[in-house]
């Protein structure tokens, strides 16, 4: 009648069966040899050793009462090692108390066989236990394939989006009238101001890693309006006159209105554009209400957009153009505290301070050569 257990493999089943007496291993093995490959141990530190082998045992049969390492241990060990955690344990046990149960079942065995072991009985446990093992590792293996699946996906997303954002700050760069490495600086400006920021509780929620991230990514974006500005305007090798510098103020509602138009056009108002939006279209309004194209004020201006506003203002003032000379690190400094409160936001002002140094080692390291100065056509900032 236990014809069909035969269904399983002699090569694909390992169990291992741990008994101190040679005529219970005996008994034992002799009966699942017939279906499994078996291999014995008769003491729970051969146990540990064989049943954490390259090659687990797909079940273990353990008695319970052996000289030193008694079961119970060895099962508390076998559970608490990732690697062996899952093989299920059967004890066999002579003690058939119910308290002797309880503990074994508590400790994390399977199932809990009485001696002397009736062999249907011990084949019919040791099938169903080894159906549930295959049913979870199947579970667990689709759960893996399944997590990866994930990150796999969100990694092309990830992809999709930094592409996207890369292209449409390459396209930026062409129509603007700063260096590469003004938008470089910048958005290293930006995430080192963030990052000090989010050390902050108030911050803290605003400013999650993940959001740090995109708001450097989406920096170099901050002037891609500036695509809608007419050349003679945009590339106008000196000041601007007051009418010319108006039309050069909607860059900073034209590159908001692109970026929306985008969201729209495929459904994601709230995309990962996002920062990129705020700080196109908000990053020369003012703390105190004065700035441009909608006149916020204080806290309604976006932080992603009143961190940039910093970091725009502080590169123009460092940076050699046309019409002026490049200002030295100290001046830029006093002009920006100066704007505490009227111009930017004091919190963000604060961290500036506290990060003098690294906006220093930023300059220096993205610092433009005279050939890239050369080469770009300045209009006065706007």
């Amino acid at each position: 009648m236990m014809e069909h257990l035969d269904q399983t493999k002699p090569d694909s089943t390992l169990i291992l069966v741990v008994d101190d007496s040679p005529d219970s291993l005996e008994l034992i093995s002799s009966e699942l040899m017939k279906y499994y490959e078996v291999h014995v141990a008769t003491d729970g530190v051969r146990c540990l050793e064989l049943a954490r082998r390259v090659r687990r045992p797909d079940l273990i049969l353990l008695d319970v009462m052996m000289p030193g390492m008694d079961g119970y241990e060895v099962c508390r060990r076998l559970k608490a090692n990732p690697d062996t955690a899952d093989i299920p344990v059967l004890f066999l046990s002579g003690r058939n108390a119910a308290e002797d149960e309880r503990i074994g079942l508590e400790i994390g065995a399977e199932d809990y066989l009485a001696k002397p072991v009736n062999p249907a009985v011990m084949l019919a446990r040791v099938r169903a236990h080894l159906r549930l093992k295959a049913a979870a590792d199947y579970l667990r293996d689709q759960n893996s394939f399944l997590e990866r699946e994930v990150a796999r996906r969100v990694r092309e997303i990830s992809a999709v989006q930094d592409i996207t954002i890369y292209a449409m700050a390459t396209l930026a760069e062409t129509r603007d009238n700063e260096t590469g490495n003004h938008i470089r600086r910048t958005q290293n400006y930006v995430i080192t101001l963030a990052t000090k920021l989010a050390e902050f509780p108030k911050y803290a929620v605003q400013l999650p890693r993940q959001d740090i991230e995109l708001l450097y990514k989406s920096a170099p974006l901050h002037d891609i309006g500036k695509i809608g500005i007419p050349d003679r305007i945009l590339l106008k090798p000196g000041r601007l006159t007051p009418e010319e510098f108006e039309i050069m103020k909607t860059h900073a509602a034209i590159g908001k209105d692109s970026i929306q138009a985008a969201e729209q056009l495929v459904g994601m108002p709230d995309s990962f554009l996002r920062f990129a939006k705020e700080i196109a279209g908000s990053h020369h309004e003012k703390w105190d209400g004065s700035g441009y194209p909608d006149g916020l004020a204080g806290e309604a201006i976006p932080l992603s957009a009143r961190l940039m506003a910093l970091a725009d203002v502080y590169d123009a003032l460092i940076s050699k153009r046309v019409y002026k000379e490049a200002f030295s690190h100290e001046v830029a400094r006093n002009l920006i505290v100066q704007g505490r409160g009227t111009h930017f936001d004091p919190a963000v002002i604060d961290a500036f301070i506290a990060l003098e140094q690294d906006f220093i080692d930023i300059a220096k390291r993205f610092s433009d050569n005279d050939t890239e100065l050369a080469a770009t056509p300045s209009a006065s900032a706007a």
